[in-house]
């Protein structure tokens, strides 16, 4: 892995912007992560002591929390304790000065702070004010507690992950992502449109309206069928066969055949059988739904008499679409994906931890590589900050 620097002394997209950040956990973190990686100065503010909650989630990495790494690089720390009016007064000086300010607070803490955007925004009408939330500033849920897990049962998701028999959560926090890539994409629209106007605005992002949104498929096919989808694992509702295969030495593929010509291909290429194609029972998409056990047993039969290097080989042989299930960890997991290894998609930041891993960001700029700064430690740029905002 290579270590990133600070700063590579090139242009980035959002540099010169100054972001101000009254953040903790999740959502407004990972929107406020990528505004720095694409060059803009990040000012989180966190409470005196331990600060952000997120950095005690655990301590796997290098004594330092998965989450808080993964979200806070590229940051300045700056502790206030916004009871008291002097620093409620040095955080206000600071967003004089603000192109953004991003704020998870909960329901009516801004506008008790003088924070809110009404406020803020009369003082500073370039300013972009994002305010991040649980289900809105608004209606009977906006004052309930909010976490993930939370949100997937309110919105359904959890219905719809796991198996038949036994719904699930999603493995990451699905709501608090979706929530901070809206808030991401919504700053990045206010700023262009403030270059147009010269007015900034104000967006609201809540936990629950993005993770509706992200339920848009099984929300419209209940919509229109007068029943949710039926929850299948790592199969799909509606497409088969589509899911994990076990091979002969227990190595698992995932399949997600999804138009004719495939079929008839998997049938004679891999299945080695084209009589399957046109056999009644999966000779259409809806007749493979309604034998999907059937279509199953076919497939476990060939599959199980190879190993899984045969099985993937005669995939990419046919040209069918396929992929390895993989753990994150071993010989084969994610961390050492063929994929990553060849981009050159690691690299080390700096941490109170040490070196830290992380993965390059998704936005490619030829050229230019994004802004990965090191993670901060708890109030690391509090004297630097303050004193830098007290002479302007």
């Amino acid at each position: 892995m290579r270590t990133e620097g600070h700063d590579h002394g090139m242009p980035l997209p959002l540099d010169g912007v100054l972001v101000v950040a009254c953040e903790q956990a999740v959502a407004a973190p990972l929107a406020t992560r990528h505004l720095a990686d694409l060059g803009a100065r990040v000012i989180k503010i966190e409470r005196p002591g331990r600060g952000d909650f997120a950095r005690d989630y655990d301590t796997v990495v290098g004594g330092l929390s998965s989450h808080f790494v993964w979200l806070n690089r590229g940051k300045e720390s700056v502790t206030l304790d916004l009871k008291d009016p002097d620093a409620l007064a040095d955080l206000q000086r600071i967003v004089d000065k603000a192109d953004v300010f991003v704020q998870n607070f909960a329901p009516g803490a801004a506008e008790r702070l003088g924070l809110g955007a009404d406020e803020l925004r009369r003082e500073h009408p370039r300013l972009v004010h994002c305010s991040i939330s649980g289900y809105g500033s608004a209606g009977p849920y906006r004052d309930a507690k909010a976490y993930d897990l939370l949100i997937q049962a309110e919105t359904g998701l959890v219905t719809m992950t796991g198996t038949p028999e036994h719904p699930a959560k999603a493995g990451i926090p699905a709501a608090d992502i979706g929530a901070g890539m809206y808030a991401f994409s919504g700053i990045l629209a206010a700023l262009h449109e403030r270059e147009r106007t010269g007015e900034g605005t104000a967006l609201e992002v809540s936990l629950f309206d993005a993770l509706s949104e992200w339920m848009g498929f099984p929300l419209t096919y209940a919509a229109g069928a007068g029943r949710a989808p039926q929850r299948a694992g790592t199969s799909h509702p509606a497409i088969a066969p589509y899911g994990t295969f076990t091979a002969g030495d227990g190595a698992e593929v995932v399949l997600a055949i999804q138009n004719e010509r495939e079929w008839v291909r998997f049938c004679a290429e891999v299945l080695g059988d084209e009589a399957i194609a046109t056999d009644a029972r999966f000779a259409t998409g809806s007749a493979r739904l309604e034998h999907r056990d059937e279509l199953h047993a076919a497939i476990g039969r060939v599959f199980g008499s190879l190993d899984g290097e045969a099985v993937v080989a005669r995939l990419v042989a046919a040209g069918i679409a396929h992929a390895r299930q993989r753990d994150l960890v071993g010989d084969e997991g994610v961390l050492t994906h063929p994929q990553h290894l060849a981009r050159d998609r690691w690299r080390t930041v700096g941490s109170p931890g040490g070196e830290v891993p992380a993965l390059v960001p998704p936005i490619g700029l030829p050229g230019r590589p994004l802004r990965m700064g090191p993670i901060p430690d708890v109030g690391e740029h509090t004297d630097a900050v303050l004193s830098e905002f007290r002479k302007t």
